[in-house]
């Protein structure tokens, strides 16, 4: 089947690690179609002359697969000279019938989006891309000091020191000021005093908890991870103010983020690194969610569906939403109500995931139209009224509106 051209001038890029290479079509005045093939280095002076040579041949269309991370160095240098290329899924390109083999990546590439058969995926604008390493980077810390905190319940119960137990969080602040007085060496007498009166447990209760066989391995290992941890907690937090301070031109957005139930600042600022608050360039929610990967497949066969797993996708915005999810099903709210009747048919993991699926849509529609998130299961006149009245009955009363109790 002859592919009929929508373009007239064309490059496609095949990225790898230590090389690029490039293939234009170029249909001339006369008619003629030229092709020309290239190849550029991986540095920096290299991606400098892919740019130029590009800019050059004055192209309709830049093509390129989103190669792990080495997408991004040659995307930038062209961006730098005027060219927004197009990024495609590799998946979308092998799956297009007709190829022959002799043909190369790179003109294949060309080949498909001389005939517009490659459609671009979402890349957010060039300070949004900076800003990603900073969100990543924050992700990877937490999945640490998750880990660390678990090392540490470990070695607490091998210790056989069952406070966990008692107490809901071991590295609240309560809990651990109790630690690190055991780890200091003090009587439990004098650990117990460390203890806040707001815990629920009795003062018996923490005592026995607190009874373990410590030894000197314990006390090195315990000591260590509790180092490790206080180090990885302020580094997520000098993370947390260097991604705000970088939002700060975007506090209308994180605003309207942090009105739906379990979004909080830094979910909202590290969820907008991801998917930017322009909704236009995913055009509807469904598309949103394919990018992300919480669409779930429809594998169906002679009246029998299969597996509806969701597709791979946008890992770091799936996790985000999950934690959303988790913390808004323990909120009072529509989303609450809607994974209470999930997690009976679904099951918890199954349960979270559709909820999560249902956020995304929601958030899509509100960064869409600037609205703020307004539950179906919240009267907020009630609401206004509970917080307020207090205050208006004073300012009635000041101005004479009301007489003033004797």
């Amino acid at each position: 089947m002859e592919l009929v051209p929508l373009h007239k001038r064309v490059i496609g890029l095949d990225i790898h690690q230590a090389q690029v290479t490039a293939c234009a079509i170029l249909e001339e005045a006369d008619g003629e179609t030229r092709i020309e093939q290239r190849q550029f280095g991986a540095f920096k002076k290299d991606r400098r002359a892919l740019a130029v040579w590009a800019a050059a041949l004055n192209p309709d269309e830049v093509v390129m697969e989103s190669t792990g991370i080495y997408w991004k160095s040659p995307y930038a240098a062209l961006e730098s000279v005027g060219i927004r290329a197009t990024v495609v899924n590799a998946r979308h390109a092998k799956q297009v019938p007709g190829r022959k083999t002799d043909v190369g990546d790179a003109q294949w590439l060309a080949t498909l989006a001389r005939a517009g058969l490659l459609r671009g995926s979402f890349v957010p604008p060039a300070k949004l891309r900076e800003l990603r390493v900073i969100s990543r980077q924050r992700q990877k810390l937490v999945s640490l000091l998750t880990a660390e905190k678990n090392r540490m319940h470990k070695v607490l119960t091998d210790a056989g020191i069952r406070l966990g137990v008692v107490v809901s969080d071991i590295h609240g602040q309560s809990a651990r000021a109790m630690i690190k007085g055991i780890l200091d060496g003090q009587a439990p007498h004098e650990v117990l005093n460390l203890a806040s009166r707001r815990l629920k447990a009795s003062r018996e209760e923490l005592y026995d908890a607190l009874q373990g066989e410590l030894t000197a391995s314990h006390v090195f290992v315990l000591n260590e991870l509790l180092r490790h941890i206080e180090e990885l907690e302020a580094r997520i937090a000098r993370f947390d103010a260097q991604l705000l301070a970088e939002l700060a031109s975007e506090h209308n957005a994180l605003a309207l983020l942090q009105t739906l139930p379990g979004v909080d600042v830094i979910g909202a600022a590290m969820l907008l690194v991801e998917i930017g608050s322009d909704m236009s360039v995913f055009g509807t929610p469904d598309r949103l969610a394919s990018w992300v990967g919480m669409c779930p497949g429809n594998n169906e066969s002679a009246g029998k569906r299969q597996s509806g797993r969701i597709r791979k996708g946008n890992p770091y915005v799936r996790r985000l939403l999950c934690e959303f999810a988790h913390a808004a099903s323990h909120t009072r709210s529509a989303f609450q109500s809607k994974f209470q009747l999930l997690i009976v048919r679904r099951g918890y993991k199954r349960a979270i995931v559709a909820l999560a699926h249902k956020m995304l849509r929601t958030l899509f529609f509100m960064l869409k139209r600037g609205e703020y998130y307004r539950d179906s299961a919240t009267n907020y006149e009630q609401l206004s009224v509970q917080r307020n009245a207090s205050r208006w009955i004073k300012a009635l009363t000041r101005f004479g509106f009301i007489p003033a109790a004797a």
